[in-house]
């Protein structure tokens, strides 16, 4: 499984339009074949940061999904909503194995 950790710092007053946001982009996300899981976790200390845990069959599926419309939509509107570049983070993914 090809998994990616994505580190989000949102602007305080953005936090709400940005999960709103990222409701749509797992809506669509979750309905990809290689979707695994598509997590939106939220800092219970910090409610600007963020984590999405994105698992994909494989790394072709991940890469396709960063070519869908509803990936464009999330991109393009969180942009302005960052305090800082968002970052990822590769993993492999062991168990569950994805089968």
């Amino acid at each position: 499984m090809h998994v990616t950790l994505v580190h989000v710092n949102v602007k305080p007053q953005a936090v709400a339009a940005f999960i709103e946001a990222c409701r749509l982009n797992h809506e669509g996300s979750t309905a990809e074949p290689g979707n695994r899981r598509f997590d939106i976790l939220q800092d219970a200390t910090d409610p600007t940061r963020f984590v999405l845990y994105e698992a994909y069959a494989s790394e072709a599926d991940a890469q396709a999904h960063k070519e869908t419309a509803h990936y464009a939509a999330w991109r393009d509107t969180v942009g302005d909503m960052m305090a800082a570049p968002r970052r990822g983070e590769p993993f492999v993914g062991l168990w569950p194995s994805g089968d």
